[in-house]
């Protein structure tokens, strides 16, 4: 199984590449412009609109199934960075890693809360300042804090 999921793997990153390329568009173009030259030929006969049909059905079918496997590869890599990413800053929350598991009602609590977050930010003057999940609140408080001393200390200069 582990064979056939490898060979699997190189042919749907081949064909995903190849796809995508300016070569495969213009082979895709030239069967239709061949297809609708050869109308005429054909009377423009039901057989004749069932080929383009069919054969426009088929590779549709398959290409789902290659998209969305490059797809799910892509997504996974990218997860993996931004993981890595959170590990990595010592004031990101670790909470954040694997957060796709979350259910949508789950997810919804976060964006309110990163809302919340951003409204809180948006009061700073300083737009470099960062927030963490796990201390937004704590933090904001203790910058209001600090900036509220700070203006004291420079309204006494």
């Amino acid at each position: 199984m582990k064979k056939l999921n490898g060979l699997f793997e190189r042919m749907a990153n081949h064909v995903t590449a190849w796809t995508g390329s300016s070569p495969a568009f213009l082979a895709a173009f030239a069967i239709v412009l061949i297809w609708a030259a050869t109308g005429p030929l054909f009377g423009y006969s039901e057989t004749w609109q069932l080929v383009i049909n069919t054969g426009t059905t088929i590779v549709t079918f398959l290409m789902v199934f290659i998209i969305q496997k490059s797809q799910n590869k892509e997504s996974k890599a990218i997860q993996l960075k931004l993981n890595e990413l959170i590990a990595a800053s010592r004031w990101a929350s670790n909470r954040m890693v694997d957060i796709e598991d979350l259910t949508e009602e789950e997810l919804n609590v976060l964006h309110k809360f990163y809302q919340k977050l951003s409204d809180e930010s948006e009061k700073d003057e300083d737009i470099h300042k960062s927030h963490s999940i796990d201390a937004a609140d704590l933090i904001q408080k203790e910058k209001q804090r600090f900036q509220s001393g700070q203006k004291k200390d420079d309204n006494a200069s």
